[in-house]
This record gives C-alpha cells, sequence and structure tokens, in this order.
C-alpha cells in the first residue's frame, strides 16, 4: 500500500530522555481521522502514540490493524503492563479502560455500565500525570464529549492539546465539547494535525527555562499584558509564565522571544490568548475525593456544633473557574446541615469569585457534560443534577446557594466575617511575596474559628503565627487571633481592572464631615431589606444583607467586621 510521505519537520532529537506521549481520543467517525492522521504522521516523530476509541465490547477489534495498513510505525494491541516506546502505535483493547504509570500502561476491568465509560478521560487525566509537560491530548471524530476533561489536566501540566476542526469531522460532538472546555493549542483538520503537532516539539524552539536575555522580553510580555488587558503578572512565577510563552511561540513556530515579543505587538488576538493561558483553571467536581470526606465528616460537623442555632454559614471560594469547586462545596454544606435540622436552623451563602469573566459566565449557568458523572456519585447526580440535553445542570437547590462574580482577588475589596474560606490550587502560579500578603488577606476575611482550605500543592509556613495547622495533608488551616498582625490597609494590587479607552482619574475618598450622613449609613445598613445591584448585564455591583431564601435577621449572625463588601464586576 502507498504511504504518504509528510513535509512535517521531524523533530529527532526528541527520542533522547522523556520523549513525548500523546493520547489520541476518537469515537463515531474516528476511523477515517485516525487513518488521515498516521498516513500523515512520520515514522521517526520521535512520538508514542496511545490510541482510546469507543469499542463495542461484544465484538473483535481489528482497529490495531487497519491503522498498521496505513503507517509504517509498529502497531499493537495494549497488553497489561505494556512499556510504552516512541515511533509505535498502541490500541486499547475491548472493554477495558487504561491508565499509565511511569511509562507502562495499565488495564483495568471497567466497573461503569457501558454507556457511562469515559476511556479517554480516564487515561488523559493519567498522562497528564505521567507525562507533564510532555503529554499530548488530541481529540478526533467522535459523539459526545469523553476527552473534555482530560485535556483540562494536559493544559495545566503544560501539555498540548490537539482537536479535529469540527467541521471537518464526521460528528462534531467531542471537537466542539473539548473546544468548549479549554482552549486548544492547535484546531485542524484531521489531516493536518501531524505536521503542526511535530512544529510544536522542534527541539530547536524548546528551553526549559529562562535565560538573561530572555527575562527581559518577559518584563516586555507582561507590559504589554497589563496594557491590553489591565492585569498586572509581574508577580506571577517566572518558570510558569516562561513555559506558558514558550508553548504560545511554539504553536507559531517562533524561534526568538524577541521576535513574539513583536508579533504580540502586531497581534492584540495574541495577547488574549497568552492571557487566557495563563487563567487556565483546571477543576472538576470533588477534586481530591478524601479532602471533601474529611470537610464533610470531620471539619463542618465541628464548626456547626458552635453555632447558635439559627446561622447564616458565610463561605468565599475565592479562584472559582467555572464553578466546580463552589458547587460541590454547596452539595456538601447541603449534606451536612441537614444531619442537623431540626435541632439547628442552619444556611448557607456561598460567595464565588474569579478573575476570569467567560469562566464566571460557565459557572452561572451550572450546565456540565454528561462525562462529569465520572467524579460525582450517581446518588448525587440523582439528586442534584438535571439532564438538560446532552448535559448535566445543576439544581436550583444548590444554585441559589452560591452567587459567581469577577473579581480580582489582589485588587478588588475581600469578603469578611467569613466561616470558610476556599483557594486551591491558585497560589501555586504566585511568587511567595504575593502568596504571603494573600495569606494575610484571608486572615483578615476569616471569623476567629474560622476555616481556609487550600490545594494539595499548596500550604503555609509553619513559622507563620496567623494560622494554626488543622491538617496539614489534606491542607486544612484555622486562623489565630493575633491582635497586633499588620493591617491591609496599604495592600498592593498585582492586578488592576481592564483598562477602558477612556479611563477616568480615581476620585479621592470623600470624608465624612456631617453626623447625620454617618448616622443615616450606620441605619440603612443595619435595618434596610437585603438587596443586589446589578448592571444590564446581569452581573453583581453590591450586595447587602443576606440575599438567599432564609431572610434571617441579621442579629443571629452579627458581623464582627464591615458584613457589606462590594462585588466588583
Amino acid at each position: 500500500m502507498n504511504k504518504l510521505v509528510s513535509k512535517a519537520k521531524k523533530p529527532g532529537a526528541l527520542v533522547t530522555g522523556q520523549f513525548p506521549v500523546a493520547g489520541i481520543g476518537a469515537s463515531a467517525g474516528g476511523l477515517e481521522a485516525l487513518e488521515q492522521f498516521f498516513i500523515n504522521m512520520p515514522a521517526d516523530s520521535g512520538v508514542a502514540f496511545v490510541v482510546i476509541q469507543h469499542l463495542d465490547p461484544t465484538r473483535k477489534d481489528i482497529l490495531h490493524d487497519l491503522l498498521q495498513r496505513v503507517t509504517t510505525m509498529k502497531v499493537m494491541q495494549v497488553s497489561d503492563r505494556l512499556r510504552v516506546n516512541p515511533n509505535c502505535v498502541y490500541v486499547i483493547p475491548p472493554n477495558k479502560s487504561m491508565s499509565i504509570l511511569n511509562g507502562f500502561l495499565h488495564l483495568f476491568v471497567p466497573v461503569e455500565s457501558c454507556g457511562l465509560r469515559l476511556p479517554i478521560d480516564i487515561f488523559f487525566r493519567s498522562l497528564a500525570a505521567d507525562r507533564q509537560g510532555k503529554s499530548i491530548g488530541i481529540i478526533l471524530s467522535g459523539m459526545g464529549s469523553d476527552g473534555s476533561l482530560g485535556i483540562k489536566s494536559i493544559k495545566e501540566k503544560n501539555g498540548i492539546v490537539l482537536v479535529q476542526e469540527p467541521t471537518n469531522a464526521k460528528f462534531d460532538s467531542m471537537p466542539l465539547s473539548a473546544i468548549k472546555a479549554t482552549h486548544p493549542d492547535i484546531v485542524a483538520p484531521a489531516v493536518e494535525l501531524p505536521a503542526r503537532l511535530l512544529s510544536c516539539l522542534s527541539p530547536n524552539t524548546i528551553k526549559p527555562e529562562p535565560e538573561l536575555d530572555d527575562k527581559s522580553n518577559i518584563d516586555k510580555i507582561i507590559i504589554l499584558l497589563r496594557e491590553q488587558t489591565g492585569h498586572d503578572f509581574s508577580l506571577y512565577k517566572k518558570n510558569t509564565l516562561f513555559r506558558r510563552i514558550e508553548r504560545r511561540k511554539n504553536i507559531h513556530q517562533i524561534e526568538k522571544i524577541t521576535d513574539y515579543v513583536r508579533f504580540l505587538q502586531e497581534n492584540p488576538q495574541e495577547t488574549e490568548i497568552l492571557f487566557k493561558e495563563l487563567l487556565i483553571g483546571v477543576t472538576s467536581f470533588f477534586r481530591d475525593p478524601v479532602v471533601w470526606e474529611k470537610l464533610k465528616e470531620e471539619i463542618l460537623p465541628s464548626l456547626i456544633n458552635e453555632f447558635p442555632e439559627v446561622y447564616i454559614i458565610r463561605v468565599w471560594v475565592a479562584g472559582c473557574s467555572t464553578g466546580e469547586e463552589a458547587y460541590s462545596l454547596g452539595i456538601v454544606l447541603k449534606e451536612t446541615i441537614e444531619k442537623f435540622q431540626p435541632h439547628k436552623k442552619i444556611s448557607a451563602q456561598i460567595f464565588a469569585t474569579d478573575l476570569d469573566q467567560d469562566a464566571i459566565k460557565i459557572a452561572r449557568n451550572g450546565i456540565f457534560p454528561l462525562n462529569i458523572d465520572a467524579d460525582i456519585s450517581p446518588e448525587r447526580i440523582t439528586r442534584f443534577f438535571t439532564v438538560t440535553g446532552n448535559n448535566y445542570q445543576i439544581n436550583s437547590t444548590i444554585r441559589d446557594m452560591v452567587v459567581f462574580a469577577t473579581q480580582n482577588l489582589i485588587k478588588d475589596p475581600p469578603f469578611t466575617n467569613l466561616d470558610i474560606v476556599t483557594c486551591r490550587n491558585l497560589l501555586i502560579y504566585l511568587e511567595p511575596v504575593l502568596q504571603k500578603k494573600i495569606f494575610r488577606l484571608f486572615h483578615y476575611s476569616l471569623k476567629p474559628g474560622g476555616i481556609l482550605l487550600l490545594g494539595k500543592a499548596e500550604t503555609i509556613d509553619p513559622k507563620d503565627e496567623a494560622f494554626e495547622i488543622l491538617d496539614n495533608r489534606n491542607r486544612f488551616f484555622k486562623p489565630n487571633v493575633i491582635p497586633n498582625l499588620p493591617a491591609l490597609i496599604d495592600f498592593p494590587s498585582s492586578f488592576s481592572r481592564k483598562i477602558t479607552d477612556k479611563a477616568e482619574p480615581e476620585k479621592p475618598l470623600k470624608v465624612v464631615d456631617n453626623i447625620q450622613t454617618l448616622a443615616d449609613q450606620i441605619l440603612l445598613q443595619r435595618f434596610s431589606p437585603a438587596s443586589v445591584l446589578v448592571n444590564n448585564n446581569g452581573d453583581i455591583i453590591y450586595i447587602t444583607g443576606h440575599t438567599g431564601k432564609d431572610q434571617l435577621t441579621r442579629s443571629f449572625n452579627p458581623p464582627t467586621k464591615n458584613y457589606n463588601q462590594p462585588m466588583k464586576s
């Protein structure tokens, strides 16, 4: 059979060291796309390819034989604990799920029913954990949304994500779902994906860390980002920022960072894309299940036992991304509060914020792909979700507990008088000096006896007297009462609101010099009904009082600090 030879640049040196592993997810219509892909992929690319396709578990699979006809690479069906090698193609067998660990493929007997299996997501997640920045996720033609959660994990680890152009796919559901879930590095027809991928992997453009000349250009990129988006990334970890820049350079086949600076100047759209790359919000329902079990079984009951009979639990989810974390917390709060009824009348108000406006829009809708049931128990799916078309929508009992808003964690006023603050997998991207200031912010926001929950890769210095470690393994902390802790009056802004074309100078705060005006303000704050101020886009500008279904008197939850905090949109 004739073989088509690709003109793509061959990475060559990639076969040394830890080589890249590409997971390819496909379903309906995927065979044609797979053939187009491998016909155009050179046999000596230095990449290992693992094909995960939805296969009929009752029929003998011949996919590996079909693919062998279109490539000179060795194609084999996976057997348990098979070592992965570059320039080979590995095909998942029917009726199996598969993961990778230390370069070995491991097969599992699926525990889910056939219609609920998500083999692509399972493999992509393990691939991201095993190969980190050398993981590659490719989504081809298929029905459903399998793979859309897994590629988010690959993006988090600085891997590469490619998606078949939906109009080029026989079935566009999987490609469209992948594009909606994250920002793919490349979207192109199946025949073009090999050349585009190899261009990204060129060893001549890959550097592990910035050099001295790079640092000056990184500062210039930070300036361009600030000028166009209004957000300052000067205290973002430089190595993380550099890796994101390197990936964008490789995608555009730009060798020198000075040329990329020029490219940003000439292409404002690229600046927006880079900004989105820096805001990659990788999240899922009940991420780190052990943490949620600890919260439900120990942390929350201990808190609620100390609350009065009628109480409103106030929670802030900082860096909420697309809302999975906030909704997970709402579900756990709901389940835990019910155990204390009817002896206590407890409700909860969750404020969930993020810098990414697009993520907040998704969070407000509360609509998620069907493959979230891989992370949520059937009982919770049945109780808290409703099937809407090809998606799940979280029920109003939980949605009504959560208020979403775009917020700049550094610049905008914090929430106060809080019982719980969660900020997971955000601080790892920030320099230590900024991390410390944010910890002071959280200490200021929490009530005495409150709870701070961080991500598994984040922690607080044991020498920091502001917090007590409750559970260092699961990252639960409690604020200590320190009267002389420095105030946050001059808390600096590392991010700022998006710049408009006609920026108005800030007006100085007006000093209240009329005792009657001051008295009126106090009376309004104390005794006026709960209210919400919104703009014409439905974004929340300001909240006063409790806005949940149970309009409880504020005396049941008296504020120790300024109760009413503006929520910037």
